[in-house]
């Protein structure tokens, strides 16, 4: 029997087949204390074990994290570049999950950092790169750093700031 996923996946779900079906964006609803928190929100498309679509904010753009989350489920399934939408019949085979961020902070020398623990920026001006922590296949800083670098069309001879932040991860 198939445990029953956390409140928040649920609504990651709901929003995703609402929008896929209807094109309709649904209300949060009653919100849980957990809900009504203010954080940035990354969720995550998998279908087959791959990687479907993963949209997220590192800062909140919304009035709660439901709300957060409801757009970048939504965003993670019709808007990441990598990846067509979401169509009807994938619904049932998609697996879900959602990171809640805490606020980001400077980390002045990479030893403070842990691919497995903590989620990495790198940041050059404007451009930006982020990884979530304890990704399969990640498994060290140095390729945390290089990814991110990738991400954001920083150059490996590019200096850059580094900022760590920690999940709240939810399947």
């Amino acid at each position: 029997m198939e445990k029953k996923a956390h409140p928040l996946v649920q609504l990651a779900r709901r929003a995703v087949e609402s929008y896929v079906q209807k094109h309709e964006v649904i209300s949060p609803g009653e919100l849980s204390p957990e809900m009504k928190e203010r954080a940035g929100v990354f969720v995550s498309l998998k279908k087959h074990g791959q990687l479907r679509g993963c949209i997220g904010t590192f800062e909140p753009t919304q009035p709660s994290v439901a709300e957060e989350i409801i757009r970048n489920a939504i965003s993670s399934a019709t808007g990441d570049p990598r990846f067509s939408p979401v169509g009807t019949g994938e619904l049932d085979i998609l697996d879900y999950s959602v990171d809640i961020l805490t606020h980001p902070e400077p980390v002045e020398d990479r030893t403070l950092l842990d691919a497995k623990k903590y989620g990495v920026i790198v940041a050059a001006g404007r451009r930006r790169g982020l990884l979530l922590p304890d990704l399969e296949g990640v498994d060290s800083v140095d390729m945390q750093i290089s990814i991110c670098r990738q991400k954001a069309g920083i150059m490996p001879s590019e200096p850059v700031k580094l900022y760590r932040f920690e999940v709240r991860r939810y399947r």
